[in-house]
């Protein structure tokens, strides 16, 4: 059995409850678990018939009632009907589902969590100053920052990347000074222990320089002498198969061929670049780290193209299907 997945509906004025209810009408025939859509009932079930998905929704009442996708929203009100894309009322709207999604998983309600995409700047003009991004959010929700962001990808012929970050969201002029060792070595290891959640035969984890040429022997900068390699070699000290720092540049082509089955990158596009240059379309975030199983699509809300109804679903679906992945692994071990 898979279990009981979460999704948080994200920005309802962004593409992620089309994408969503895309996503669970593409897998229904052979999908076997259950789901709780966190969101707005009346806009969902106005999108399923728009759509013509005819997916069997249910409004939550209990835990264990019959059904297979059902819907729920912690809000005392619907929202309205029509609202503007990026509107605060929606902004708001998704921060309470995520955080809905996460206390339910923290309580052991749901298997897995999903998140749609929500959009920082729509948040901090609704007067969530703080906010920094969903990953950060939940593991403050968590009461840990013990967690990476991990992206994995695929092209089309089934090779993968799979990135977890050192820094996430960062002006680049801030990424040197927030690096430290401790930070670095925590990110290792935490690559590892997904490759082996992913039931990987193995986890090769190859670690960036900071610096062009992995610094050039000190010339290009210092970060590689005196943090990233000292993180290297307490990790492989502790047992990790671990290699660094490497140039990012070749390392990701060696990556890419399979020599390596993570990559731990210094910073945000670093990392990311090289990943959607080959999985744009079916790209998965993960929070490696976190009490719970937490995935989520690697795209934004793209307002521009909500409501017409040609929403890509492949990156939900791939989230979807990686949290289920993670969850069956779980429960089989319980």
């Amino acid at each position: 059995m898979t279990g009981f997945i979460g999704i948080a509906l994200g920005d309802i004025t962004g593409i992620g409850p089309e994408v969503t209810l895309k996503a669970l009408a593409l897998d229904k025939e052979t999908d076997d678990a259950r789901y709780l859509l966190i969101g707005d009932e009346g806009y969902l079930r106005r999108l399923n018939e728009q759509l013509r998905l005819r997916l069997p929704l249910v409004a939550l009442r209990e835990q264990k009632q019959p059904g297979r996708i059902f819907i729920h929203s912690p809000l005392p009100e619907p929202l309205p009907e029509a609202l503007e894309p990026g509107s605060p009322t929606a902004a708001l709207a998704a921060m309470n589902w995520l955080a809905e999604g996460g206390r339910r998983c923290l309580r052991h309600e749901l298997d897995a969590l999903v998140t749609a995409p929500v959009n920082k700047e729509a948040i901090i003009r609704a007067g969530e100053k703080s906010f920094v991004g969903q990953t950060e959010f939940l593991s403050q929700l968590a009461g840990t920052d013990r967690t990476a962001m991990m992206l994995l990808g695929q092209d089309e012929r089934g090779r993968w990347l799979r990135v977890a970050l050192v820094t996430t969201h960062l002006p680049l002029k801030q990424v040197a000074d927030s690096l430290s060792q401790a930070r670095i070595e925590q990110t290792i290891e935490l690559a590892a222990h997904a490759c082996r959640n992913l039931a990987l035969p193995r986890a090769r984890v190859a670690v960036c320089g900071l610096n062009p040429h992995a610094g050039e022997g000190g010339q290009l900068g210092t970060e590689e002498q005196t943090l990233i390699a000292p993180a290297v070699r307490a990790a492989r000290a502790r047992g990790l198969e671990v290699v660094g720092p490497l140039a990012a540049d070749a390392l990701f082509y060696h990556a890419y061929r399979g020599e390596y089955d993570a990559v731990v990158a210094m910073y945000h596009d670093q990392g990311l670049g090289p990943l959607k240059m080959i999985g744009f379309e079916n790209g998965v975030n993960w929070t490696v780290g976190l009490p719970f199983i937490r995935t989520s699509p690697d795209h934004g809300t793209a307002y521009d193209i909500a409501s017409l109804g040609k929403a890509n679903p492949s990156s939900m679906q791939a989230a979807i299907r990686l949290a289920k992945q993670l969850a069956r692994g779980r429960i089989s071990n319980q």
